[in-house]
């Protein structure tokens, strides 16, 4: 199947008229891509919009690649999330993790009365992974007709390990070395000159910012964090070895990952949903 460049307007089921949108909800396999964010500090050199711009962007060149008969739509983005461990620096807004549910179930339960088989939350924000896929399975519940994937943009991306340190693969750092080589590919205008490392706890000449053997941020043994206990500049981690090189190879496997996955995804039926349904109907 040949890969046809289409606008992003085409995709993007704001840009359709009602009848338009009401037949994209109908056609089989009809997929519609919420892309989360947030609004929180990055550092001072990475604008608050970060997690927000990762998620439209590798969204956009995902979708730009897709064979154009496929019936895949993205959402405006959700630019303000759920950041209360970064509320200890200016410019951070956060919405309350009740409020976060309430939107996604709403928006949620409106896709699936358009006829929308399946939503993608399409998540580029750490700090909400848990509490996305924890609102999926209350919607679930609610929308038996719609199947609900809840992803994080940097999760099960296998060739991470080549191209980061495994300290930040597996412990979910902020404004460190991947994002801040991210955004110098996507757009280094946005990027300022600092690159802190006070907050990469690994070197950290303060022993109570020392993790214990065993236990991490956000590893196996994770800790609920508060961003302004562990760093002065907002960086967790150590963004010193930033450059642009290092952002286009993590573009390119972000794309190609996420490239695969919704290929993969489109060509199915999966997740199944009949028998939901069914279940669903005996039960009432």
């Amino acid at each position: 199947m040949e890969v046809i460049s289409i606008s992003s307007h085409l995709r993007n089921l704001a840009f359709l008229s009602w009848p338009d949108a009401s037949k994209a909800a109908l056609k089989e396999g009809s997929t519609i891509v919420w892309p989360f964010g947030a609004c929180e500090q990055h550092g001072p050199q990475l604008p608050l919009i970060t997690d927000t711009y990762f998620a439209e962007s590798v969204l956009f060149e995902v979708l730009e690649r897709l064979p154009a008969e496929l019936p895949i739509w993205s959402l405006p983005p959700q630019t303000i999330g759920f950041s209360p461990e970064h509320l200890g620096f200016p410019g951070t807004l956060s919405l309350s993790g009740s409020l976060m549910m309430e939107i996604v179930s709403e928006i949620g339960k409106q896709l699936a009365n358009m006829g929308f088989q399946r939503l993608v939350l399409f998540n580029a924000h750490g700090g909400q992974i848990g509490l996305l896929q924890a609102i999926a399975r209350e919607l679930r519940i609610q929308c038996p007709s719609m199947a609900v994937l809840p992803c994080f943009l940097w999760s099960g991306v296998e060739e991470l390990k080549d191209l980061i340190p495994n300290r930040e693969v597996e412990q979910g750092l902020h404004a460190a070395l991947a994002e801040t080589s991210l955004m110098l590919s996507f757009d280094p205008e946005l990027v300022g000159e600092l690159r802190p490392c006070d907050g990469d706890y690994k070197i950290s000449s303060n022993p109570s910012m020392k993790v214990p053997l065993g236990w991490s941020l956000e590893g196996a043994a994770p800790c609920a964090w508060l961003t302004n206990e562990l760093s002065q500049s907002g960086v967790i981690g150590d963004s010193r070895g930033s450059n642009s090189k290092l952002g286009d190879d993590l573009r390119k496997v972000l794309v190609e990952h996420w490239f695969e996955l919704f290929s993969n995804l489109m060509k199915s039926k999966w997740p199944p949903v009949e028998n939901a349904r069914k279940l669903n109907t005996n039960n009432s």
